[in-house]
């Protein structure tokens, strides 16, 4: 329901058509009925079995609707970005993360911290599925998803316009705690397990560690990325 919502405020032209359980009425299904047809976008009413059809297996909330593909983003779309902003840059940068569950809730967190772009790498890591939008629970449709095709490269590029890229690595010896995470920065975070890829690490400007005291020896690549992301927020606000 939220990634239905949140894609009939930001960009309504790209619903084709919104398929809704029968027979369900509460005010938030309403209010996204309501939002598709003064839009001039089709309706259609549907028992449960045909949603889950038309959902191919995921969860639906009783809303499918069926888009047209979101334009993707790359290098020069980046480039536009940074130019345009009036603030210090604020970057999330995945390298190697795949599931989509990560991506969509590293989305939401980037959202939430008011991050201006998410990028990854095109290969190694996962797109903006169906599962991600979800998850995102509308965030895909608010913050910029970039791929790029070299992210070593766009790393250096990003340097030279003045953005401090930080990555995070277990065995850094200094903690997010102790950074001095202000003004233009990039959070690169790598995939569970492998992390940063070596060329990503070492065009780091900086390493930082989440500090970890019990036993398990690392986080969920979504609540680490949470973890430093309001971190940077509270040193930014501060």
């Amino acid at each position: 329901m939220h990634a239905a919502e949140a894609l009939l405020n930001s960009a309504p032209h790209r619903m084709i058509e919104l398929f809704c359980l029968k027979g369900r009425d509460d005010k938030r299904l309403n209010n996204i009925i309501n939002l598709a047809r003064k839009n001039g976008i089709t309706v259609q009413f549907a028992q449960r079995k045909a949603l889950d059809d038309k959902a191919a297996g995921e969860q639906h909330q009783g809303v499918v609707a069926r888009v047209q593909p979101a334009p993707i983003l790359n290098e020069n779309d980046l480039d536009e970005i940074l130019d345009k902003l009036n603030r210090p840059a604020f970057l999330l940068i995945l390298d190697g993360v795949t599931d989509p569950h990560n991506i969509g809730a590293c989305l939401r967190t980037a959202d939430a911290a008011g991050v201006d772009a998410v990028i990854v790498p095109k290969n190694k890591s996962g797109g903006l599925t169906a599962t991600a939008r979800k998850v995102a629970c509308g965030a895909a449709e608010a913050v910029p998803f970039i791929q790029v095709t070299n992210l070593a490269r766009t790393l250096k590029e990003i340097q030279q316009k003045g953005v401090w890229v930080v990555g995070t690595a277990g065995e850094a010896t200094q903690t997010v705690y102790q950074a001095k995470l202000t003004g233009p920065i990039a959070l690169v975070m790598g995939a569970e397990g492998e992390g940063m890829r070596r060329l990503t690490r070492e065009t780091c400007d900086e390493l930082i560690s989440i500090p970890m005291s019990g036993s398990v020896s690392s986080l969920n690549v979504s609540v680490a990325t949470g973890v430093t992301l309001f971190e940077i927020v509270r040193q930014r606000q501060s």
